[in-house]
């Protein structure tokens, strides 16, 4: 074992390699609506079973393993949401999360081929997850939304905005930091470009934030189409990672240009290390992009850095700001 090297046990590996166990006993509950259907109420899994329509052992069984995993509590024979599945996990609530575990479902099947992609080099899944539509589309979207809205109000006041009016939210998907950039800064507009596949979750999105009159919807392929420009910001959330490194650039000249003199690039991403083993999240997040895009990955900081100069950024710097998913914050000035 070399110096620094982290040594783990037996038992640790075995560990890793069942986790997704738990990982799918919390997937079926939230896609057969368990903590929906539980309520405020304590019930007997018998009960729990017929609001279901489903078979009484196997109800049992999820329902005492999510009671083991504290998401359910068990007393006297009867099962309850607990603090966490009540604030998580039940939809309705302001921090729920069920979108994006629903979007993770979709995703184990893919996950289970990762030996075939690292051979072929190529996704293991079809299409894209914006190709598909109806309720893949919509976990997606959604489980977007949920994130940024519990990330955005942390991280948006950390962003000086001072003077800027209007702000691009390039593949903004449902508008959540459009939304938050524009509450916070009572000056700022917004325009939202992405797919016409996302235009419903978007309008239905800034219709409940009621902001139609400072934030819009305008419909393209950022990687096809020209972008409208007059813009002093542009905000690029999770959109790099989804494309190689030629789409990156053509991406990033497009954002620079739509950009007046002075205007401020700010990336958003799950940015790796210049050492690319680490941090932990990012790296396997490449992955999944290895899954899931012919050429799509997680990248380093000096990797976005290379590009921003190309599309001719200057004053580029990583932001002091870091996410509990290990994302990070690059901005550039346009000259």
């Amino acid at each position: 074992m070399t110096a620094g090297e982290k040594h783990r046990t037996r038992g640790e590996l075995l560990k890793i390699s069942g986790s997704y166990w738990e990982a799918c006993a919390l997937h079926a509950a939230v896609m057969l609506n368990v903590f929906e259907l539980m309520g405020e109420e304590n019930l007997p899994a018998g009960e729990v079973a017929a609001r279901l329509g489903a078979e009484g052992r196997g109800t049992e069984m999820l329902l005492n393993a999510l009671a083991a995993m504290h998401l359910l509590s068990r007393k006297d024979g009867l099962f309850a949401n607990t603090y966490d599945s009540s604030t998580y996990l039940r939809p309705g609530s302001k921090e729920y999360v069920g979108d994006i575990i629903k979007h993770h479902h979709y995703l184990v099947a893919g996950w289970s081929r990762l030996h075939e992609s690292v051979l072929s080099g190529k996704p293991a899944r079809p299409d894209r997850v914006a190709d598909r539509g109806g309720d893949q589309l919509e976990a997606f979207l959604m489980g977007m939304f949920n994130l940024a809205s519990g990330l955005a109000p942390r991280l948006v006041p950390t962003i000086d905005m001072t003077g800027r009016k209007k702000l691009l939210d390039l593949g903004g998907g449902p508008g959540t930091y459009a939304l938050h950039f524009c509450r916070v800064n009572k000056g700022l507009t917004a325009v939202v470009y992405d797919l016409p596949t996302t235009r419903h979750f978007a309008e239905k999105t800034i219709n409940r934030f009621g902001m139609d009159d400072r934030v819009s919807f305008v419909e393209g392929d950022y990687l096809k189409d020209d972008l409208p420009g007059g813009f002093d910001a542009a905000w690029l959330s999770h959109v790099l990672h989804g494309e190689g490194p030629d789409a990156c650039r053509l991406m990033l000249k497009k954002a620079a240009a739509a950009l007046a003199p002075g205007g401020l690039l700010l990336i958003h991403e799950f940015i790796l290390d210049d050492t690319m083993d680490g941090p932990l999240h990012p790296a396997l997040f490449s992955l999944n992009m290895l899954l899931g895009t012919q050429e799509g990955r997680a990248y380093s900081e000096s990797q976005l850095a290379e590009m921003m100069r190309e599309a001719g950024l200057s004053d580029i710097r990583r932001l002091p700001f870091s996410s509990p998913a290990q994302t990070g914050i690059m901005a550039g000035t346009s000259s």
